[in-house]
């Protein structure tokens, strides 16, 4: 089996999203965190890249949501953090 960049992108991804929930679960970060909504949002990108090469219709659809709430919590923690 041959193992192309864009495999290792998905890994990758898949690694970051679950380190960040590890951390999360283990009390090392914060759910509102900027660390930990960057990492999620970078694990969701990095699977997505990997999909445009094999694309998977369930994947890409939880992943694109995945993206999206992250994006939503970044945006949502930086107008707090500015109104306060």
């Amino acid at each position: 089996m041959k193992v192309y960049w864009y495999d290792w992108a998905g890994l990758i991804g898949v690694v970051l999203t679950l380190l960040a929930y590890f951390l999360l679960q283990s009390s090392r970060v914060r759910g509102d965190a900027l660390p930990y909504q960057l990492m999620n949002a970078a694990g969701a990108f990095l699977v997505l890249v990997s999909l445009v090469y094999e694309f998977n219709p369930s994947a890409f659809l939880m992943e694109s949501i995945w993206l999206a709430i992250s994006i939503y919590g970044i945006v949502r923690g930086r107008r707090k953090r500015r109104s306060a």
